[in-house]
């Protein structure tokens, strides 16, 4: 059985593409029209689309609104992992 994270809740959905409302979210570590990169209770997450914009950011309550082009959602397990791939994203 895999483990569960321990803390807030944390969903995800996308409508169509082109808007991701997440919550669980506990900090935004960087972005831009490319890539956006959230700190979740579920692990890192990064989202990779075209166009992106933070259309709503609310980390006391953990939602995050996302207007753009999805092409791509990754979760990151650990730090170390995180830091070597935000290199790449750049």
């Amino acid at each position: 059985m895999s483990e569960q994270p321990k803390g807030k809740n944390h969903t995800l959905m996308l409508d169509n593409r082109a808007k991701l409302i997440l919550t669980g979210a506990e900090d935004v570590s960087g972005f831009n029209e490319e890539t956006v990169n959230v700190k979740t209770s579920g692990g890192f997450l990064i989202i990779k689309g075209e166009r992106l914009h933070i259309d709503k950011l609310n980390l006391e309550t953990g939602d995050v609104s996302i207007d753009g082009k999805i092409n791509a959602l990754q979760y990151i397990g650990s730090d170390a992992s995180r830091s070597r791939l935000s290199k790449l994203f750049k």
